[in-house]
């Protein structure tokens, strides 16, 4: 299905296209650097576009995010995943791509209504889509989970999990449960995976996650007492590290990485992360 030019109030105004083809974003290459595509409407009628959708505005102009509905790229423009852009691209676009992504995965999967199966509409008022039939409101969900570096004689606590590339580790992560604090969830995730316990929880800061719709809430901890014990379903494997032996850690742009780095500048303040 391509895009209907009646969706836009002005068709010939540039704008950015956050346009994606499964997990991959579409970029022009413009001197080896990649960037959001900034034109009209009318310019992307050659494009074959579904769930075509306003999500804001950037600079002053607006956004639109769309799936590419068959891998047909014009000269000019590739598709890179969101997570390779990061620091090729402006900060500004690469979180709004996350931004993008989350908002299609949503729109992906709530086309019908989950009490009684009719269609949904997407409303132009706010970020929400509502049945057809009985009115009922779906909002972007979030799912709230918990990041946290444990602190222990001067070593960091990281972990292998089964999702990760061979030899990567990381910080313990984990969604929060229902009727959860964000602390709770701190002290019951590092029980479960890795069979510690920890004190003075402290919060460290957030980053949307969206793959697919993730808020990453950070915090730090000392430990307390136990001794490593993995869960061997999650995690397969953890130990601590000092910051002169570090494994390999996860990349720049995340949370995690960044809890990792201050940590390391915690241990040697000359470094530079």
């Amino acid at each position: 299905m391509q895009m209907e030019l009646k969706k836009f109030d002005d068709v010939s105004n540039n704008a950015y296209w956050f346009i994606f083809y499964n997990d991959e974003l579409l970029v022009n290459e413009n001197a080896g650097s990649p960037n959001i595509p900034f034109i009209s409407a009318n310019d992307m009628v050659d494009f074959e576009l579904t769930e075509v959708q306003d999500i804001g505005s950037l600079d002053g102009h607006t956004c639109y995010v769309a799936s590419l509905a068959t891998k047909n790229i014009p000269t000019g423009f590739a598709l890179k995943g969101v997570r390779q852009l990061y620091g090729h691209t402006d900060d500004r676009f690469f979180w709004f791509a996350f931004r993008a992504f989350h908002v299609l995965y949503w729109l992906k999967n709530n086309k019908f209504c989950g009490c009684c199966g009719c269609r949904m509409n997407v409303l132009a008022t706010e970020l929400a889509v509502e049945c057809v039939h009985c009115n009922h409101l779906e909002y972007p969900r979030i799912s709230p989970a918990i990041i946290v570096a444990v602190v222990k004689d001067h070593q960091i606590l990281l972990a292998h999990s089964t999702r990760f590339p061979a030899g990567m580790f990381s910080v313990i992560a984990g969604y929060v449960d229902p009727g959860e604090t964000l602390e709770d969830c701190v002290r019951r995730e590092l029980q479960e995976e890795v069979g510690i316990e920890v004190s003075n929880i402290k919060y460290f800061g957030n980053q949307p996650w969206p793959f697919p719709d993730s808020l990453m809430v950070a915090f730090t901890a000392e430990y307390a007492h136990g001794i490593i014990t993995v869960d061997n379903v999650e995690i397969v494997e953890a130990d601590w590290f000092s910051a002169h032996d570090l494994p390999n850690i996860p990349p720049k742009e995340s949370i995690a990485r960044k809890l990792i780095d201050w940590f390391v500048e915690s241990e040697c303040p000359c470094t530079n992360g």
